[in-house]
């Protein structure tokens, strides 16, 4: 089954799942980084052996005397992955979670 984009995969948890499975088989991890004048955050995702992906996320307040990271990583189903692309919010309503992984792939 092939899908034109990210964002379509997104549909149904079915879909999503074999779209991520698809995915990792040729690529070790996905990408995507959303940033204002005020912050900053990336994502990073693998596929791990047991079939979970591991999420690190870095988030960072833009100040020029206090940029330290925030870095998390947890590891999580392909569903719940899947509900987080959703679901995130921005500042920029324009710009989606989707968005920011869907603008990776195509690079």
């Amino acid at each position: 089954m092939t899908f034109a984009s990210f964002k379509q995969s997104l549909t149904s948890e079915t879909t999503f799942e074999q779209y991520i499975k698809d995915y990792f088989l040729s690529h070790k991890r996905l990408e995507g980084s959303y940033e204002t004048h005020e912050y900053f955050e990336s994502y990073t995702v693998r596929m791990n052996r047991n079939g979970t992906l591991s999420l690190k996320t870095t988030t960072c307040l833009n100040i020029a005397a206090a940029a330290i990271p925030l870095k998390q990583t947890e590891d999580i189903r392909i569903e719940d992955f899947r509900e987080l692309v959703l679901n995130k919010k921005f500042a920029d309503i324009n710009e989606t979670l989707a968005q920011v992984f869907e603008d990776s792939l195509d690079e």
